[in-house]
């Protein structure tokens, strides 16, 4: 390539980038600021010229003398793919005038067209290559306090509400969000207005999934290659075993969401009535909003009593769907794509009776101990919340109805936060079991919090190890490493502390609202479940600001924040003696 032809590629690229970021920023002014939104020509006009410039950066860049390096098949399939969407999106935008009345409006089309622009201009940049000098604990911070602060601007845009939002409650509300807790100081459904609902389902599945997952992979993904120290970045963040396998883990994890989100939400779109929206609209985007909510174990609802709404509460296909939802987000996506694996290979195998290799061991231990572990905890829960609660909260339902209840009642509280019964009223026996339930939380490398499954049966196995006189702990013919002990107690420990500090703090601050229910709240918080006894509207900024870095804590971990505060200690060449300490 000529030296001229190549500087007006460069300054097509860099026309093409920012013209994108103004089409958005025209975008964002004119549904968050503009009084008459979806008016404004400028906005066309911005989209444009983005998706012009977009698509012929994106025609020259498959030309082979602009790439001195093959792209994969697959991404040149994609990304002619993407121009044939930027070039349906200039057709639309020549038609502007004469596409009144469609289901999604010109605007949004331009918008999705200018945003495509955006992030594959913006996964070519190194401008922001400097991330390279955090260490992963570091990155993953930054990664959620950066959308927990664009998300607080947004919500604070007028059109974004219904009402005025105090800054701290925006931040409040982005936290709860992104780090998908589902407590809210103002009602979701009726305080925030369509575009403020947007902005909280955009944070949620951003937050769920993690944004270090969606820009590393189709920063990797339109660039066609990744370098060494981005893989080694990323390999403890996906849950990778080997660094050659950290891509293939974030396709498998953006494949399993979106995957199990739109069938969900196909599903909840067919369970609910139609009569109680106004239009298809209403209702897709009530499918839309609870799929997201429910598999990111988020609890956001746009119903004012989130599913304890009459025509909810007894809609039980719908909470069935909703609970597997959450449970499945609440596996852990390497579970959840190791055992569908398993699934796989045994449809193979058995039922289809295909002459496959035999494989041991597919269904690994990690898969082993959380499976277990989850079905335990559903089937008692299940059956403690159903004795507990028989004459008490689910005395109006009857037959299987009370047993769907039941189980939906015991699995909620593992950080899914939605609720079909008063939180309120539950006997105080059953509210013991779901601090405990809180607690535990979900599964690693899931959308939940909590300590996750897997550190209380480790921590389970080891009481029973040391009951019965063993100097190792095993399962399934495999032992546990001892790091895995001293994680599991370090994380369940330090969880305690930091709960217990929180609750010292907020009833200093609000000592009328009562013990439990601000102890309620905070396991609630740390464990990102969002279930409440009814105080979070009511407290003080103080203890806001208390939940809000309770929630931060607990959906990143605390052992991810001391890492990112303390230097990784150097390993030396030597050991002192060993000596046992005296214990009980």
């Amino acid at each position: 390539m000529t030296t001229a032809a190549n500087r007006f590629y460069v300054v097509l690229q860099h026309l093409a980038f920012w013209s994108a970021v103004g089409a958005l920023l025209f975008i964002l002014y004119d549904v968050g600021v503009n009084p008459v939104a979806g008016e404004n020509i400028w906005v066309h006009r911005a989209c444009g010229i983005a998706i012009a410039a977009g698509f012929a950066v994106g025609t020259l860049r498959n030309v082979p003398a602009i790439e001195l390096q093959p792209f994969r098949r697959t991404v040149l399939i994609i990304d002619l793919l993407y121009l044939g969407y930027l070039a349906m999106a200039l057709v639309r935008f020549f038609q502007v005038w004469d596409d009144a009345g469609t289901l999604i409006p010109i605007e949004a089309r331009l918008g999705l067209g200018a945003a495509a622009v955006f992030f594959r201009e913006l996964s070519a940049r190194r401008e922001l290559s400097w991330l390279r000098l955090l260490n992963p604990a570091q990155l993953f911070l930054t990664s959620f306090l950066s959308i927990i602060l664009i998300g607080t601007g947004l919500l604070l845009l007028p059109n974004a509400s219904n009402g005025q939002l105090s800054l701290l409650d925006a931040l409040f509300t982005s936290t709860s969000a992104v780090c998908v807790t589902g407590l809210i100081v103002v009602d979701t459904g009726s305080f925030f207005a369509p575009f403020g609902q947007f902005v909280i389902a955009a944070l949620i599945q951003i937050g769920g999934i993690g944004i270090m997952t969606v820009t590393s992979y189709f920063s990797y993904f339109f660039k066609g290659r990744a370098s060494y120290e981005d893989q080694l970045l990323l390999k403890d963040l996906t849950y990778a075993g080997k660094i050659s396998d950290v891509f293939n883990s974030l396709k498998r994890v953006l494949l399993l969401t979106f995957t199990i989100e739109l069938a969900g939400i196909i599903i909840i779109f067919f369970t609910i009535d139609s009569d109680h929206f106004d239009n298809v609209g209403q209702q897709l985007f009530f499918s839309v909003f609870h799929g997201i909510s429910a598999f990111c174990n988020a609890g956001f609802s746009t119903l004012e009593n989130n599913l304890y709404e009459p025509f909810v509460r007894f809609n039980y296909p719908l909470q069935l769907t909703v609970a597997a939802l959450f449970i499945l987000g609440g596996l852990g996506f390497p579970i959840t794509s190791n055992f569908l694996k398993f699934l796989g290979y045994k449809m193979k195998r058995n039922l289809l009776r295909l002459e496959t290799a035999y494989t041991p061991w597919v269904l690994n231990i990690n898969s082993r101990i959380v499976l277990s572990t989850t079905i335990i905890l559903l089937a008692a829960g299940t059956l403690l919340f159903y004795a507990f609660e028989y004459n008490n909260t689910l005395a109006e339902h009857q037959g299987a109805g009370k047993w769907v209840a039941a189980f939906f009642g015991a699995a909620t509280p593992r950080t899914a936060g939605f609720n079909t019964i008063d939180t309120a009223a539950l006997n105080l026996n059953t509210i013991m079991i779901v601090f405990l339930l809180m607690w535990i939380g979900a599964s690693p490398g899931s959308t939940g919090g909590g300590i996750k499954t897997t550190t209380v049966a480790v921590g389970t196995l080891n009481l029973m190890s040391l009951a019965k006189g063993k100097e190792r702990i095993e399962i399934f013919r495999r032992e546990i490493s001892p790091l895995s002990v001293r994680r599991a107690f370090a994380i369940m420990l330090l969880s305690l502390i930091v709960i217990g500090a929180a609750v010292f703090l907020i009833a200093s601050f609000d000592p009328d609202k009562g013990l439990l229910p601000i102890a309620f709240e905070c396991f609630s918080a740390y464990s990102t479940v969002g279930l409440s006894l009814g105080i979070t509207g009511t407290i003080s900024e103080q203890s806001k600001i208390v939940l809000i870095v309770l929630m931060f804590a607990g959906r990143v971990g605390m052992l991810t924040i001391l890492a990112a505060l303390m230097h990784r200690h150097r390993h030396y060449k030597y050991r002192y003696p060993t000596e046992d300490i005296l214990i009980n």
